[in-house]
């Protein structure tokens, strides 16, 4: 017998991987989000001028777990490639841009700081196209997954470039929520 692992075996192994990766990833998503209410009704957020770009509230949740579900895969078909070169590399970098993905939220939706959000976005782009280019070289069908979570962050980096643009006023604006009276 000359391989070191029967098709059988591979499949059980990335399949205990992708039992750990897509709830992983799902979860820590859900979590930045949750923490820095990134919800449609965020107060703050519900005032700003919206882009004629800005697509209906219910497409955010459904894409977004769409996109991590399909990172949290391309990451356990790398991360059972074993042998394979660039492995190492494109899993530490795959981390890098999950962290920024995940700061992405608390800095706009909760700190209110739609330009850093920006510049962020634009780091976000490159090391989600830096991940692609090693997901892809590790294993085609991991670079494969990733290719819509690069047009999604593109778009998302349009669409933040037009709130900026529409609530010049609104970045780092603190919001109180509280409401005024006067009487006449």
């Amino acid at each position: 017998m000359s391989e070191l692992a029967s098709k059988g075996q591979l499949r059980a192994t990335f399949l205990r991987a992708a039992l750990f990766t897509v709830p992983g990833v799902l979860l820590l998503g859900f979590l930045s989000g949750a923490v820095a209410g990134s919800a449609a009704g965020n107060p703050w957020f519900a005032e700003l001028v919206k882009p004629a770009i800005y697509p209906l509230p219910i497409v955010f949740p459904i894409a977004w777990s769409v996109l991590y579900v399909m990172m949290g895969l391309g990451l356990a078909i790398v991360a059972t490639a074993f042998g394979a070169p660039q492995r190492k590399a494109a899993m530490l970098v795959f981390l890098l841009q999950l962290l920024l993905n995940l700061a992405w939220s608390p800095l706009f939706f909760a700190m209110h700081r739609i330009s850093a959000a920006l510049i962020l976005l634009g780091v976000l782009d490159v090391a989600v196209l830096a991940t692609t280019v090693l997901f892809w070289k590790v294993r085609r069908s991991a670079g494969l997954l990733l290719l819509p979570y690069l047009a999604w962050v593109l778009f998302a980096t349009v669409l933040n470039w037009q709130f900026l643009t529409a609530n010049p006023d609104a970045d780092g604006q603190e919001y109180s929520g509280a409401v005024s009276r006067m009487e006449i």
